[in-house]
C-alpha cells in the first residue's frame, strides 16, 4: 500500500511540475480559449435552459425535462471542471473538505452525462419503436425517477471513498492539499474499484446506446415513406450519436491521461494532456445545446429569440409537433 500511495503521489508531483513549466513559458493563450470556451457554453446552456421554462409544454414533456437536466448538468460540469483545472495550474491548495466536495460535483456530473444522453436514447427509443404506448412508458414521474437514479449512479463511487477517508483518518480532511481525485484515494483496493466502476459503467452505457439505436435506425427506415425524411433522421441519428461516443469515451479521460504521462516528455505532456482535456472532457458538454437544442424545430425558433434579447415582433409559439 505504501508503494502505491508513493508513486500516485510521485505521478501527481510531475503533472504539477509540468503545469508549472507549461505557464512559465507564456501558453497562456491555450488557458484562456478553455475558459472562453466553457464561458460561452455556459451562457448558451442558461439561455436554452431559460428557453424551456418559458413554456409549459417544455416543463411537463420527459423528453424536455431530461434535456434540461442534461443542460443544468454540463453546466456545472464545465464549471467545476474548469475551477480544478485552473487551480492545478495555479498549484493552488484547498482543504480536503472542500476538495472531496468539488470533486464530488466533478465526478458526479461528469459521469451524468452519458448517463443522461443513455436515458434520452431510450427516450427515443420508446417513442419511435413504441409511439402507442409511449405516453404510459414515458411519463413526467418516471424522468424524475430516472434522473434521480442517475445522480446515485454517478456519485456512489466518490461517496464510498469520502466515507472511507473519514473513518480512516477524519482529522485530514482539515489539511490543506492539492486537489485531484488521486488524493482521495488512500488504499489500493479503492483504485480497483475506481476502475471496475468505470469499466461497468461503459460496458453499460455503450450496450444502451448501441440496442436503441440500432433499433431506432431499423424503425426510421421501415417508417419511411419519403427517402428525405429518412435521410433527415439518419443525419440525426448520427449527430446524437457522435456525441454519445464522445461522452462514453470521457469514462477512459483518467487513463488516457495516466498513459500520456507514462509516455510522453512534460512538453510532450502538457500538449497532449490539454487536447485530451478540450476535446474528450469539454468538447462533449458544449455540443448538446448544438445537437439537441438549435435542432429541435420547437426550441430553435425561442432560443434565437432569447439570443436576440427579444428583438423579433412576434415571440415564437414553440409547439410541438
Amino acid at each position: 500500500m505504501a508503494t502505491n500511495n508513493e508513486s500516485i503521489e510521485g505521478t501527481l508531483l510531475v503533472h504539477q511540475q509540468f503545469f508549472k513549466v507549461e505557464m512559465t513559458e507564456g501558453a497562456v493563450s491555450k488557458l484562456i480559449v478553455a475558459i472562453l470556451m466553457a464561458l460561452v457554453f455556459i451562457f448558451i446552456n442558461s439561455i436554452m435552459f431559460h428557453t424551456l421554462l418559458s413554456k409549459p409544454v417544455f416543463r411537463e414533456l420527459p423528453r424536455y425535462i431530461l434535456f434540461a437536466h442534461m443542460l443544468c448538468n454540463d453546466s456545472v460540469q464545465l464549471l467545476v471542471s474548469m475551477t480544478l483545472y485552473l487551480m492545478s495550474v495555479n498549484l493552488q491548495q484547498i482543504p480536503k473538505g472542500l476538495c472531496a466536495l468539488l470533486l464530488l460535483f466533478a465526478t458526479t456530473t461528469f459521469r451524468n452525462a452519458a448517463f443522461n444522453l443513455a436515458v434520452m436514447s431510450l427516450e427515443r427509443y420508446a417513442a419511435i419503436c413504441f409511439p402507442l404506448r409511449h405516453s404510459e412508458i414515458v411519463t413526467h414521474k418516471s424522468a424524475g425517477v430516472s434522473i434521480g437514479l442517475i445522480w446515485i449512479f454517478s456519485s456512489i463511487n466518490l461517496i464510498i471513498d469520502v466515507i472511507y477517508s473519514l473513518m480512516v483518518s477524519p482529522v485530514s480532511f482539515k489539511d490543506s492539499m492539492y486537489c485531484s481525485r488521486e488524493r482521495i484515494i488512500i488504499s489500493p483496493w479503492q483504485i480497483y474499484m475506481f476502475q471496475g466502476f468505470n469499466y461497468f459503467f461503459f460496458v453499460t452505457v455503450t450496450a444502451i446506446l448501441i440496442f436503441s439505436y440500432i433499433n431506432v435506425v431499423v424503425a426510421a427506415r421501415s417508417a419511411s415513406s419519403q427517402k428525405d425524411s429518412a435521410k433527415k433522421a439518419h443525419k440525426t441519428i448520427l449527430l446524437h450519436l457522435c456525441q454519445l461516443v464522445l461522452c462514453v469515451n470521457s469514462f477512459i479521460y483518467g487513463t488516457i491521461e495516466r498513459a500520456l504521462a507514462m509516455t510522453s516528455s512534460s512538453r510532450l505532456f502538457m500538449d497532449l494532456r490539454y487536447m485530451n482535456f478540450l476535446f474528450v472532457l469539454l468538447l462533449p458538454r458544449c455540443l448538446s445545446p448544438l445537437i439537441y437544442g438549435l435542432r429541435d424545430d420547437a426550441v430553435r425558433p425561442l432560443f434565437l429569440y432569447y439570443v436576440r434579447c427579444g428583438y423579433q415582433k412576434v415571440k415564437p409559439s414553440g409547439t410541438i409537433h
